[in-house]
């Protein structure tokens, strides 16, 4: 998506706009630097202090990070995962705890209201997941792993925790790669087998109580591992 030439009004906003549709498009991926300011400064037709304005204001956001004498790179694509980075930083405990909230009402609304298109997706999600997991390919586990949970949370047709949810999704992402240990053996990771059961079954209860369960499991190990 190429850059155009703001309107001479309300230029920061204008600016922050476009800046944000790039990061969401992914044409500036996660962890990317951004162009230099002079570059962002003739592609926008805007002045330098209108581009550091916008620039810090997405810093502030938690969407950008600037590293002086380095660069400003993407911290965030969204602006909800900007905020939960911002406020959880790398705390892996409060990240668990903000997933177990949205992915056991998440599971719960699924069971209820999946269709059998929804159904055989999140089963074709959970072979991709553990195909993965067999192989102990640790980048393959933790993209395939967070899709396997964020198509799960979107089979509760509940746009409001979707939206919250795919809010998170990297943040989602850092705690699966936090938690992946390749030193283990396949058959002793998480197995989401019967949760995908119990979804298929209509079981809300059953649904919620196993994604809190392995979650409770990773909340225990954080902890200690914290004390």
């Amino acid at each position: 998506m190429p850059l155009v030439t703001t309107k001479r009004t309300g230029l920061v906003d204008q600016v922050i706009d476009q800046l944000r549709e790039l990061m969401a498009s992914g044409e500036w991926p996660l962890g990317s630097r951004i162009p230099p300011e002079a570059e962002l400064v003739t592609a926008l037709g805007v002045g330098r202090n209108t581009v550091r304005e916008a620039v810090r204001a997405l810093a502030h956001s938690g969407q950008l990070e600037v590293r002086q004498g380095d660069g400003t790179f993407v911290r965030a694509t969204s602006e909800i995962s900007g905020a939960v980075r911002k406020l959880c930083g790398d705390e892996l405990l409060h990240v668990l705890e903000v997933r177990r909230a949205l992915e056991v009402e998440g599971a719960r609304l699924a069971a209820t209201a999946r269709t059998e298109e929804d159904v055989l997706e999140i089963e074709a999600c959970l072979r991709d997941r553990d195909d993965a997991v067999r192989r102990l390919d640790r980048e393959t586990v933790i993209t395939k792993d967070a899709d396997f949970h964020l198509r799960l949370v979107r089979a509760s047709h509940n746009p409001v925790l979707i939206g919250l949810y795919e809010g998170i999704i990297e943040a989602v992402r850092s705690s699966v790669a936090s938690s992946f240990d390749p030193e283990i053996p396949p058959e002793e990771h998480v197995s989401h087998t019967e949760l995908v059961a119990a979804v298929r079954a209509q079981d809300p209860e059953r649904a919620a109580a196993e994604a809190g369960g392995f979650l409770d499991e990773l909340l225990a190990q954080h902890s200690d591992s914290s004390t």
